[in-house]
């Protein structure tokens, strides 16, 4: 089974620096441009989903929306799954950090003085986000099978924990994730379960793109 996770494109509120959370900002013009630069690469590569999911926020359903319209030859729903939704970052939604100081200077002083993780008032906890994470690598296992190729598209903050599941990690690792950044692994699905030595098996379980944004160079070559 192919898993391409995605990145949505730059949305305006990611434009403007500031901490998007569930806020339902819709693309930016460079975030169309990386949307369809993206959609013009894997219609190169004959790429061809079986299945479509996406975060139902608006700047992830633009994206999915563009995207299926490029590749996908016979029209198909697109799957929208609260599991790939960004981080919920209550207070600090649609915020800029010069802004969250001001308005919580106490807890903002707390935030940069520790990498150790801590609560902000109306936002989920780290574990909600890793339990998230695997509920929705269990879905598409129950769902799919050998031969599937799954175009998931969401944002930064869940597609590390996504990643750090389909790894097998117990723990969450960061990583950097441009926007339309490319992440595609190929699982075998009928031993996903098993706990013989074929977890070490790396000819079942492959990392084919990580971070791949080629298709940006005309685009936004930084």
């Amino acid at each position: 089974m192919q898993l391409l996770f995605i990145r949505h494109g730059q949305a305006t509120g990611n434009q403007a620096g500031r901490m998007m959370g569930h806020g339902q900002d819709g693309l930016s013009d460079l975030g169309l441009q990386q949307v369809q630069a993206l959609g013009r690469r894997l219609m190169a590569e004959s790429y061809h989903p079986t299945a479509i999911y996406s975060s139902p926020l608006e700047r992830a359903k633009q994206t999915a929306i563009a995207l299926a319209g490029m590749v996908d030859p016979s029209p198909q729903p697109i799957l929208y799954r609260d599991a790939l939704c960004e981080f919920q970052n209550g207070i600090f939604q649609g915020l800029t950090w010069v802004e969250a100081q001001q308005r919580y200077p106490d807890l903002c002083r707390d935030l940069e003085a520790s990498l150790a993780w801590q609560p902000i008032p109306g936002a989920e906890t780290l574990q909600s986000g890793r339990d998230r994470a695997a509920q929705f690598m269990q879905e598409i296992l129950h769902h799919h099978s050998e031969g599937d190729r799954l175009c998931i598209v969401t944002h930064h903050w869940i597609l590390q924990q996504l990643i750090s599941v389909v790894l097998g990690s117990d723990r969450t690792w960061g990583f950097a994730a441009d926007y339309t950044a490319r992440f595609e692994f190929h699982v075998a699905t009928e031993f996903w379960s098993r706990r013989d030595q074929n977890r070490w098996n790396s000819d079942l379980w492959k990392i084919v793109r990580f971070g791949d944004r080629q298709h940006l160079t005309d685009v936004d070559p930084r």
